[in-house]
């Protein structure tokens, strides 16, 4: 007598192409955010404008990971288990001049930093604008995310964006005789 044994079919082997969809869905829903613009002077108000020929510092003012990371998450994705490392390298500062600056997280300001708040550089990210005006500032912070999911691995480029108005003024000394 032949016993016969029913067994069900393997599963369907994923494809690369399904792992990166698996890690990218993953990652957007990790809640990553673009970083606090840190800008000494804020230029947000006219009682705290910057300057014409100021020097203004920039740094990444994050206070979580979800800003600047490293973040790891593990997650299941549709039957896939997903990992997936992230973190920010870079801050691409659209000026609103024309002007752009790229630095890493860069060195918050302080007075203690520019001798009581003297017109000092940064020591690694900053800007002084040319003329007065009124500016939007854009900082967009460069991602990696490496990933690794059934068996394959790879790595998504990602960048977030954050806005802020800037407002410089000119300051002129008149000498009257």
């Amino acid at each position: 007598m032949t016993f016969y044994r029913w067994l069900p079919a393997p599963p369907d082997a994923v494809t690369q192409a399904e792992a990166e969809a698996a890690a990218r869905r993953v990652l957007a829903s990790i809640g990553l955010e673009a970083i606090d613009l840190g800008m000494q002077p804020r230029g947000d108000t006219t009682e705290r404008m910057g300057f014409v020929g100021w020097h203004t510092w920039l740094w990444a003012d994050s206070p979580s990971d979800k800003q600047w990371g490293p973040v790891t998450a593990t997650a299941t994705d549709s039957g896939i288990a997903v990992r997936l490392t992230a973190g920010a390298s870079r801050v691409q500062w659209d000026m609103g001049d024309g002007s752009t600056v790229s630095c890493g997280r860069g060195t918050p300001w302080s007075a203690a930093r520019t001798q009581g708040g003297k017109n000092i550089a940064s020591p690694d990210c900053g800007h002084v604008y040319a003329d007065d005006g009124r500016y939007t500032v854009t900082a967009t912070s460069t991602w990696s995310v490496n990933w690794s999911a059934a068996g394959f691995t790879g790595t998504l480029p990602l960048q977030l964006s954050r806005s802020a108005d800037v407002v410089v003024g000119e300051v002129q000394a008149v000498t009257l005789r």
